[in-house]
């Protein structure tokens, strides 16, 4: 199940990212906060000590039975700016993000792992017809 909180002004069908939600946690709630730059910036600056904007940042809650599996923050101007930088739609630039970062809600970590979150990514955007994924796109532009 998806709760989100869309603290933007941006409007978006978020259909598909529920469909995504039950693929990959069918049983647990995933809350999806949508937030502005400076806010990223912020949550980004307060929490991780990184004094700037990102994309998404993954929230992980306590492996308790009945409880959220976390939150996911994406940056919602960011995601507009390279949903047209890269040539395809809001909408699926928002669930690349979304898919990022339950991934990393449900243990994955590009940093750490040998490849699997890069995987997992794949997969999900073949099941779900999405463009280049946000690890190989960066991993690319190196």
């Amino acid at each position: 199940m998806l709760e989100i909180d869309n603290q933007t002004p941006l409007e978006s069908d978020f259909l598909l990212l529920e469909k995504i939600a039950n693929v990959l946690a069918p049983t647990q709630i995933i809350e999806l906060i949508l937030v502005s730059g400076e806010t990223m910036r912020e949550i980004n600056r307060d929490l991780r000590g990184c004094d700037y904007a990102t994309d998404v940042l993954s929230f992980p809650l306590e492996a308790i039975p009945h409880t959220p599996l976390g939150s996911v923050v994406i940056n919602a101007p960011l995601a507009q700016t390279n949903a047209l930088k890269l040539g395809h739609r809001l909408e699926e630039e928002i669930a690349l993000l979304f898919i990022h970062g339950v991934l990393h809600l449900l243990g994955y970590d590009h940093e750490k792992d040998k490849g699997e979150q890069r995987q997992k990514e794949s997969e999900l955007i073949k099941i779900f017809n999405l463009p280049l994924s946000l690890i190989e796109r960066t991993q690319d532009s190196f």
